[in-house]
């Protein structure tokens, strides 16, 4: 388990709902290799789908405002869900609204930390090269943000997922912001030889980390659990990929941590040796959500999860032994 700290637990205030929900439909299902081909392939004609509704929410953690954005989101294959059948994911799913023809109806989440001086983006989306995603600009226009006011961007993995919408476009759409990502993962999605050895579903993934680490030439390679500015630190969740990382927040006796892809919809918290195909090292997955999904829970923590759905904001319960996921309380600000 992480070096968390009792104080580093405590629970943030209500969360304000500002907007909706998305809706629209999503990927064609398969194997991993031929399902994430064809999301690939159907990615621009989905993203250029209109989004009626931008869904925005917001949190207080003491002097940081923390607005919970998407990109869009994607029916994730039955299939892609290692440790349990395809019936069985879809019979949970069906159980958990969360079921579409296709797959698992997941959410792509970003949140943006400001504390009136900085703006620090915490992942950037797919942008377009999965399902129905490339909403995340619709969300800073909403916001009255134009992407070269974010300051720094922290990648909680290099996953296509989490870092498209920094090289969309063959850009770099964050001109003015620093860079971090964990060493770790840097050094495995831009090494050629494990590339080469890589599956199909994967190489998206290694092309994008080249195209970033050639674009951002403010990237900073951090290694293990340091503090970005005062009140933001990085917390070593490795597991999920090599340098898996998630992010605390904490100010005022209230914290917030972003977990990243420790939690995937319909299978976590309840089960920690059910997986994700994109998880390499499913060993050091599991051990890992099997260490923090009972700290988190015995200490009520208040967490963000990338594919949890939006605003993917909760709690980890233990339910006389069972562990599920409890949906953060939230209220309209007026």
């Amino acid at each position: 388990m992480p070096q968390l700290s009792r104080r580093a637990f405590a629970s943030g205030l209500p969360l304000g709902l500002i907007g909706g929900s998305l809706l629209g439909s999503g990927l064609i299902g398969g194997g991993p290799a031929s399902a994430l081909a064809a999301t690939q392939e159907t990615a621009a004609a989905a993203s250029a789908v209109p989004v009626s509704v931008t869904p925005l929410a917001q949190i207080r953690i003491g002097r940081f405002t923390v607005t919970a954005l998407t990109d869009g989101y994607a029916d994730m294959p039955y299939t892609f869900f290692p440790g349990r059948s395809a019936a069985e994911v879809e019979q949970a799913a069906t159980a958990q609204f969360t079921a579409r023809p296709s797959g698992v109806r997941i959410v792509f989440n970003q949140y943006l930390v400001e504390d009136g001086g900085r703006r620090i983006l915490i992942d950037a989306g797919p942008a377009g090269s999965i399902g129905q995603t490339g909403a995340l600009p619709q969300a800073f226009n909403a916001l009255g943000l134009q992407r070269d006011q974010i300051d720094a961007v922290i990648v909680t993995h290099m996953h296509q997922d989490h870092m498209g919408g920094l090289i969309a476009d063959g850009r770099n759409n964050y001109p003015k912001a620093e860079l971090f990502i964990d060493r770790r993962d840097v050094k495995h999605w831009t090494d050629p030889a494990k590339r080469a050895g890589a599956p199909d579903y994967l190489q998206t993934s290694f092309r994008m980390a080249g195209e970033v680490v050639r674009l951002y030439p403010r990237l900073q390679a951090i290694d293990g659990e340091r503090e970005i500015v005062p009140g933001i630190s990085i917390v070593d969740l490795t597991g999920h990929t090599p340098g898996h990382i998630g992010v605390r927040i904490e100010d005022g006796g209230q914290s917030l941590i972003m977990v990243s892809d420790m939690l995937f919809p319909v299978v976590h918290p309840g089960a920690t040796d059910v997986f994700f195909v994109f998880e390499q090292d499913q060993a050091a997955a599991r051990a890992m959500r099997e260490r923090f999904f009972p700290r988190a829970a015995s200490e009520g923590a208040l967490i963000a999860a990338t594919h949890m759905p939006f605003p993917g904001l909760g709690r980890i319960v233990d339910d006389r032994g069972h562990m599920r996921w409890q949906v953060a309380d939230w209220a309209y600000q007026g």
